[in-house]
């Protein structure tokens, strides 16, 4: 069997864990506000004036003059939580079932089909697991500022929801939820092919040119990472971004939209086609950043674990060899 990669913890599925954990609180911090407007076009059900560019800048400032700075913040506790323990939990889930996938050599490459079943498997897990803080998310992003349905905090906000709907309201949307897994089963089939490609690309030239393969070469450029995450993740929401809008919707409102059929025939009735995409521009606008800034994070965060634990086990043996002599 080829050497295995070197992990910084004691599994590999600990150190993606770790680069996803981080990876998801820095995007979340650089583009909460857009994730605020984001929700609060997809739970409005009346029409917004001018172009895309003019409704997130018009947006954006009604919540600075209502709220100002910290009000482009809102809810910024749920949203790093939400984040940081979905991509923490995802590429745990994602390397473990991988790794079993390829019966433990973490250098066999899985087929399409292999990754798509890998992927969605760690996203229903993430999914369900996460579910309640996404709840608490949306009605803190929708809310009024100082009203008294406003929840103060993330578990400000699970109380008040077990105390009025039971443990039930905390897994309002699981089900869409869940079928959502489909865009990130997409989005990661995809992007592990590209990257794939890419390094398949970049070890022919490395033999071509005659140079060393080690640690500082496995890794491709932020550019290359930044391109394929935004183009994976493109391909992805345009074939699933209708189901945000009806989990949004119930997760805001579970007396206007109870449940999915009533929502989906709500949303038919009152806006057409265009309803299921209502704010998909504003959301291309936050996700696609917010895509490439969380992948490229969490490359460079996995890479440096790996080549930090390759240095120490190279390191280790040069060690023993001094106390030996």
């Amino acid at each position: 069997m080829p050497q295995q990669p070197a992990s910084f913890f004691p599994t590999t599925a600990l150190d993606h864990a770790a680069a996803g954990l981080g990876a998801g609180v820095v995007s979340t911090l650089c583009m909460n506000p857009l994730d605020l407007l984001k929700v609060k076009f997809q739970v409005a059900t009346t029409s917004s004036r001018g172009g895309i560019g003019k409704q997130i800048w018009h947006g954006l400032r009604d919540i600075y003059r209502e709220s100002g700075f910290k009000g482009l913040y809102r809810g910024v506790g749920p949203n790093v939580a939400g984040n940081a323990s979905s991509w923490g939990l995802y590429f745990l889930f994602y390397n473990m079932l991988k790794k079993r996938a390829s019966g433990g050599d973490l250098t066999k490459p899985l087929s399409a089909q292999e990754i798509l079943i890998c992927s969605a498997q760690a996203s229903a897990v993430t999914a369900v697991t996460t579910n309640p803080i996404w709840v608490v998310k949306v009605r803190m992003f929708t809310s009024p500022p100082g009203s008294s349905t406003a929840y103060r905090s993330l578990f400000h906000g699970f109380n008040n929801i077990v105390k009025t709907e039971g443990v039930k309201g905390l897994f309002r949307g699981t089900s869409l939820a869940l079928f959502g897994v489909s865009n990130g089963a997409l989005q990661f089939m995809t992007y592990e092919k590209m990257k794939k490609w890419g390094f398949d690309m970049k070890r022919q030239r490395y033999l071509r040119e005659g140079r060393e393969w080690d640690s500082r070469a496995d890794k491709l450029s932020n550019t290359s990472y930044t391109v394929m995450s935004a183009s994976s993740k493109l391909l992805a929401l345009s074939a699933t971004y209708p189901y945000q809008v009806v989990r949004s919707r119930i997760q805001n409102d579970h007396r206007l939209y109870p449940n999915i059929t009533s929502t989906i025939a709500r949303t038919w009735h009152q806006e057409g086609f265009r309803g299921f995409y209502r704010g998909l521009a504003t959301n291309l606008v936050r996700i696609l950043p917010g895509t490439c800034v969380t992948f490229v994070v969490y490359e460079n965060l996995a890479w440096l674990l790996r080549s930090t634990a390759a240095k120490r086990i190279k390191w280790k043996p040069e060690e023993d060899s001094r106390e030996c002599s």
